[in-house]
């Protein structure tokens, strides 16, 4: 590697900017911050540079691959951990993708012991009345965390922080995952099992083919009367169609939703004063038990300048030293786990 490399970063957002300029300038690495996403349409933005930037709404299909690849770009750095958004597959053998695993679980944990305790204690409702100086408790009362189950799927960093903070509430933790964590203490159930006992189910495991809509129909069926859902993974572990039918049937008690199955088009942006397309996210706000964030549990100062620093050190290794941890592919049939133990490229 000669030279400062040159990186298209694209959903870039005013945020974005401080740390990733920081860490980038201090690498040898310049960050041209575009606003738009990343998709067919906006790829060619990309020729010239050495590699591109990403976001969870950015589009790293097979399309854009091939452009990327076409106009000499081999590098793919996302700024987050999740990659639902990149045909890995396809990227095999043209380009090295690398994420960011870990930013701040805790920022993560937090917003979703946030949003849980906002909702349950109507938080937001009473915020609301006081700004217009109405003092009423009427409709406010709500329960406690104390002594309830809660469901937690997935058991990765965040979600272990989450049950760390649940179990210091008093609150019994079940949890499933299709890995255990060994010798953690958890207490591992089955799916059904956890959707029949628990009072609240928080969502913290990747979409995957396995796991898209794991809260769906038939799922909500299996769950008691009155559930709260909590979901900061991503938007479409949850059938938001059904998620609304459950909560019109009196099913659901409340959801807390920071990511929404189809939040591509939608969050990160201004439509104050627009009207929304999205019939079902509009009725879903509309709902007095529906509380909605829009994307916002990774959002703190140590998780931005965690999520820089790695991801400019993930750009210097795969670029410099032909080797990274943080680089997903599929040659061995599973992401993140190369039989080479990341002592080389993985193509």
């Amino acid at each position: 590697m000669s030279g400062k490399l040159k990186f298209a970063f694209f959903d870039a957002k005013p945020y974005d900017h401080p740390s990733f300029e920081r860490y980038g300038g201090d690498a040898g690495i310049h960050f041209h911050f575009f606003e738009t996403r990343l998709t067919p349409d906006t790829v060619e933005l990309a020729n010239g540079y050495d590699g591109v930037c990403v976001f969870v709404n950015d589009t790293v299909n097979a399309d854009v691959i091939d452009r990327l690849y076409d106009m000499g770009v081999r590098t793919v750095a996302l700024r987050c951990a999740g990659y639902n958004n990149v045909d890995i597959r396809y990227a095999f053998g043209k380009l090295h993708v690398v994420h960011v695993p870990a930013y701040s679980p805790y920022a993560v944990a937090e917003h979703a012991m946030a949003m849980l305790l906002a909702s349950v204690r109507r938080i937001h409702k009473a915020y609301n009345r006081t700004k217009d100086f109405n003092f009423s408790l009427n409709g406010l009362t709500g329960f406690d965390l104390h002594g309830k189950t809660v469901g937690v799927i997935g058991t990765g960093k965040i979600g272990r922080i989450f049950i760390d903070i649940c179990r210091g509430f008093g609150m019994n933790v079940i949890a499933y995952d299709k890995f255990p964590a060994p010798e953690s203490g958890i207490a591992y159930v089955s799916l059904d099992e956890l959707f029949a006992k628990s009072d609240i189910i928080s969502l913290h495991c990747p979409l995957t083919e396995e796991t898209f809509h794991t809260v769906c129909k038939e799922t909500i069926e299996k769950m008691k009367k009155g559930v709260v859902i909590v979901n900061t993974s991503r938007g479409a572990l949850i059938d938001a169609d059904a998620l609304l039918e459950g909560i019109k049937d009196r099913k659901i008690g409340a959801a807390c939703l920071d990511v929404y199955e189809e939040e591509a088009d939608v969050f990160f942006e201004d439509f104050s004063g627009h009207i929304m397309a999205d019939d079902t996210l509009a009725r879903l706000i509309t709902m007095p038990n529906v509380l909605v964030t829009s994307h916002q549990a990774f959002l703190t100062e140590e998780a931005l300048n965690n999520i820089a620093e790695t991801t400019v050190n993930n750009i210097l290794d795969i670029m410099r030293d032909g080797a990274c941890q943080n680089e997903l592919c599929y040659r061995c049939g599973k992401t993140e786990t190369c039989r080479n133990g990341n002592r080389g490229k993985c193509f």
